[in-house]
């Protein structure tokens, strides 16, 4: 079977209730498909009035119904006003029959029996009256009903993906005065190595800081991007790594030799293996970014994107940076308290789930190297259909 490419939109009231993390927990667990991109918008009138075209109205009388029901819900909750600028994600799957799978991990709108199983059964609603009449409807998600309109929809939004998509810095609105930050997450590579809840299950503690995601982007490190990211960890590791490196080469010294290390030498020991010892750590970090070290890397695969997928979000609130931190946890896995990102789904130090920007120049800094504005959703959609 040919591999597809499908997409499911999440409302903007799925992420106005921090519901994103647990939506993309069930899409990427329960289908196994790949996440390959992805886009926040602040969709105009323009946009939304397309999007909602290709709901069209035919069937039976039951699916005519929910198509009229989604498109007005289209055009009554995503369209923007003087005083609101929905958010929306759009999420991009390839993979085996992926509309399909697409289509059943969102599920229905109307069901007999609802368990839970899928998004519709958790996340949305619908209700009505005892004359049948809808008093509430909430989707949840969006999911296209077949692969002519998975291409459609998706050659849709990338046409629009320049100017409504991206960072959406002015969606939200703050009080006058407000101290508002940006920061820069990182769902890191450990979450993405077999199909599972785990890049959604962090993103549900950081919703836990009160933050707004402004930004979403599915990106691959070059090994020259992680290098620059991670440059100033080097000279910290490596004078890190002097006196414990100078203590264990004199212990194995003295045992293999049975000749006894004088401190002066054990210190000449750290100053020469610290450096070689914390640039192997170093390269062992640009590798687990990027999927390969810097001294393996040919000088033309340098700024060719990585074997290694992330998740690069922005987050937008007052005191964003700490905030952020707060919830991620210290490096070591093992000292971070209960709760936190990297005691939950940390191993080591340096397989510790998710980076969060340290300071708001940091943040700044960051989101330059990876090209955060990149839009990498628009070239994965056309490059896709034009093939």
């Amino acid at each position: 079977m040919a591999e597809e490419l499908s997409y499911v939109l999440v409302t903007p009231y799925s992420i106005r209730k921090s519901r994103t993390g647990a939506i993309l927990s069930r899409l990427i667990s329960r289908t196994a498909l790949d996440l390959v991109a992805a886009r926040m918008f602040s969709p105009s009138q323009e946009l939304v009035e397309a999007y909602a075209a290709g709901f069209v109205s035919e069937g039976t009388s039951t699916q005519r119904e929910i198509q009229d029901l989604l498109r007005h819900y289209v055009l009554k909750h995503l369209v923007p006003s003087a005083d609101l600028h929905p958010r929306v994600l759009l999420l991009v799957f390839k993979g085996e029959d992926a509309v399909e799978k697409i289509r059943g991990a969102v599920g229905h709108i109307l069901h007999d029996d609802p368990a839970g199983q899928t998004i519709r059964d958790t996340f949305g609603d619908y209700l009505t009256d005892a004359q049948g009449n809808v008093t509430y409807f909430e989707p949840a998600a969006f999911a296209p009903q077949d692969a002519a309109s998975a291409k459609a929809d998706l050659l849709l939004w990338a046409r629009h993906s320049d100017k409504e998509g991206g960072i959406l810095d002015s969606a939200i609105q703050f009080p006058a005065g407000a101290q508002v930050e940006k920061t820069l997450v990182l769902i890191k590579p450990d979450n993405f190595r077999v199909p599972s809840t785990r890049p959604g299950g962090v993103m549900d503690v950081f919703a836990r800081s009160g933050l707004y995601i402004i930004g979403f982007k599915v990106h691959r490190m070059s090994v020259a991007q992680a290098e620059q990211f991670y440059g100033p960890v080097l000279e910290v590791l490596q004078d890190k790594l002097r006196g414990r490196s100078g203590e264990q080469a004199a212990k194995l010294l003295q045992a293999e030799f049975g000749v006894p290390i004088t401190a002066e030498v054990e210190e000449k020991l750290g100053d020469l293996l610290g450096p070689i010892n914390g640039r192997e750590n170093w390269e062992q970090i640009v590798k687990f970014m990027a999927g390969r070290k810097p001294s393996d890397c040919p000088p033309e695969l340098r700024n060719t994107p990585g074997t290694e997928k992330c998740i690069a979000l922005v987050y937008q609130g007052v005191d964003a940076v700490r905030k952020t931190r707060e919830v991620l946890g210290p490096t070591d896995p093992a000292k971070a308290p209960p709760g936190s990102i990297r005691r939950e789904f940390g191993q080591t130090i340096m397989v510790n789930a998710a980076h969060a920007s340290d300071a708001a120049e940091n943040a700044q800094r960051e989101m330059a190297i990876i090209h955060i504005e990149e839009n990498n959703f628009k070239t994965t959609v056309e490059d896709w259909f034009s093939r």
